[in-house]
């Protein structure tokens, strides 16, 4: 265990140097917070319950028009904050390997009696753990600022429903170590920083459709459709971290990796 948290403050020590990975660790929740925070205070500009689903004004008929449309706002928002763990540990992740493969420091930790698992572990670790940290951070300033804003507690009350909960402490964990094990694998095959970026940045893409096709009426989230997709995920996990540690070759790196 010593040695992957070695690794990790290892990562966060070489990573946090790079600007544009502090700017997705610090600046990117913060903008996923401030902007719902805008558009739900403005609910009552939008109009009456006649500008929304019906089966949403049915959901929230003990509230009035103005609290049922924010109530509405905060829950498309809930996809954002399935974006913030799985960009943030992408970006770290992507930069670990093949940034320190164009430094020359991969090559003597790869030399030195770590495992492979331990190796991949402290890596993991460095990319899940601030993504989490930001993540449920986010979570939290955007509960008080909608406490604060509003003073409603009807509205307040979705943040604590089981949807938000599941997304933010199970799929939010799952999708941060996805994002992880496919950064590792690409980075693993390519020999340019903002490549393996590009590339790993592209897991995202799905999410962002998700977050336009709920907010088009398209797609409605529910609890079975999360839970399944947690249970997905957990599947997935396991194969990519699999797959990882496969695709990672220790040897091939020292002798060939060029």
């Amino acid at each position: 265990m010593q040695k992957i948290i070695t690794v990790t403050r290892k990562e966060w020590a070489e990573v946090f140097k790079n600007r544009f990975v502090l700017f997705t660790v610090a600046f990117m929740p913060l903008l996923f917070t401030i902007l719902p925070l805008i558009l739900v205070s403005q609910g009552e500009a939008m109009g009456g319950t006649g500008d929304i689903p019906p089966e949403i004004v049915e959901m929230c008929a003990d509230l009035g028009g103005e609290e049922c449309i924010q109530s509405f706002l905060v829950q498309q928002f809930v996809v954002f904050y399935m974006i913030i763990p799985i960009m943030i540990p992408v970006t770290i992740a992507s930069y670990s390997i093949v940034g320190e493969k164009t430094t020359r420091t991969l090559e003597p930790v790869l030399a030195t009696p770590i495992t492979t698992v331990e190796l991949l572990a402290g890596k993991a670790l460095a990319g899940v753990l601030p993504a989490l940290a930001a993540t449920w951070g986010s979570y939290a300033l955007f509960y008080i600022g909608l406490t604060l804003l509003l003073g409603n507690p009807a509205v307040t009350a979705v943040l604590t429903q089981p949807l938000w909960l599941l997304a933010i402490f199970v799929l939010g964990p799952l999708l941060s170590v996805l994002g992880v094990s496919l950064a590792v694998m690409i980075s693993s095959r390519v020999n340019d920083p903002r490549i393996a970026e590009q590339l790993s940045a592209m897991v995202v893409v799905p999410l962002v459709f998700l977050f336009i096709a709920q907010v088009s009426g398209f797609v409605t989230l529910s609890m079975t459709t999360m839970a399944y997709g947690a249970l997905a995920l957990a599947v997935i996990d396991l194969g990519l971290l699999y797959f990882a540690s496969q695709i990672f070759q220790r040897e091939t790196i020292l002798t060939r990796w060029k």
